[in-house]
């Protein structure tokens, strides 16, 4: 765990032809000014359909692809507004960065991510 938070991680996030850089460890090297705590959220959920489905497949086991890739999209989502909140702060990165998720009822999860927008001086 020391490790990884240590780790210099910088996951480029390209949304409207703008970079944000997003670091998942809490001090980066140079001069910059914290802006604040930024977050982004969402809360996804699968259809009756898909969710039976996916029952089925949970009996005989294996990756259930469908939720993967709901929750794929939705830390996707979650990060996209968090990095518009960050923007319209004016930052030029986000360190910090943090993913977080709960069952908000059976068949729908939240994501969200949060960090410290940074400006560099």
């Amino acid at each position: 765990m020391v490790f990884v938070r240590k780790l210099w991680f910088l996951l480029s996030f390209s949304l409207k032809k703008t970079t944000m850089e997003l670091y998942t460890i809490e001090n980066i090297q140079g001069n910059y000014r914290a802006l604040g705590v930024v977050t982004g959220s969402t809360i996804q959920s699968k259809n009756v359909f898909s969710d039976f489905g996916q029952s089925i497949k949970n009996i005989v086991g294996g990756e259930l692809r469908s939720y993967t890739d709901m929750m794929e999209k939705a830390r996707h989502k979650a990060t996209e507004r968090m990095v518009e909140q960050a923007k319209r702060m004016g930052a030029d990165a986000i360190i910090g960065v943090r993913f977080a998720t709960s069952a908000i009822m059976a068949q729908a999860a939240e994501v969200l991510v949060y960090g410290t927008a940074v400006k560099f001086n």
